[in-house]
């Protein structure tokens, strides 16, 4: 059975929706188990950076936070004088309908260093 706020996301009609690569989108990411990042306020939203595009009605999303942290699960990006961690180990992939709003898009050198490093985080043993 589909929650409701499934369903409205569900009814929500984004499959034509246009996003791109390197774009960071608030995300309706839902309430989530364990140590899995969970969503704020009633749609249970949190912010993701668009890895890899698909077609036009899923992708690669990577959560970011603004909580800090250190290690090889996370990336620091820093825009406007705050800084925002992508979270390289909660790769997921995701539907569009679940996209709320547009952010803003990386600069193609920091989406590099961000391709690298999940490359160089997922052939470690």
């Amino acid at each position: 059975m589909i929650s409701g706020t499934k369903k409205s996301l569900e009814n929500v009609g984004h499959d034509i929706l246009a996003f791109h690569e390197r774009e960071i989108w608030w995300y309706s990411i839902g309430i989530n188990l364990g140590d899995e990042q969970d969503g704020k306020n009633e749609l249970f939203e949190r912010p993701v950076l668009v890895l890899k595009k698909f077609n036009n009605k899923v992708c690669w999303v990577l959560p970011m936070s603004t909580k800090p942290k250190d290690g090889i699960y996370y990336h620091t990006l820093e825009h406007e004088g705050k800084i925002f961690l992508v979270i390289l180990s909660q790769l997921r992939l995701v539907s569009v309908k679940r996209f709320r709003r547009f952010v803003r898009k990386i600069s193609p050198h920091q989406f590099e260093l961000i391709q690298n490093k999940l490359i160089n985080f997922i052939k470690k043993p």
